[in-house]
């Protein structure tokens, strides 16, 4: 089954805690395009998260400048759930 990703840069955490120096991203993996899309609207009306894309490719970051958290609906349920945020 072909997954996608959601990424996003949270402005709040970046450059804080494990983000010091470096930019904090989020990387939703999900099961089907409409998962994705579902997590795409709730980091959207969120307004600490910028730069929101899906991707079909499992993103990499440089690990220098990033500090990047992969996220599940095992880690993060409530982001898969449409309109929640």
């Amino acid at each position: 089954m072909k997954k996608y990703y959601v990424t996003m840069t949270d402005t709040f955490m970046s450059n804080w805690g494990c983000a010091e120096g470096k930019i904090n991203k989020l990387v939703f993996e999900c099961d089907n395009y409409n998962e994705a899309d579902v997590v795409y609207k709730n980091a959207k009306n969120r307004s600490e998260m910028k730069y929101v894309n899906i991707t079909a490719n499992k993103p990499r970051y440089d690990k220098k400048r990033y500090y990047v958290q992969f996220k599940n609906k095992n880690t993060y349920n409530n982001w898969y759930i449409d309109g929640n945020f």
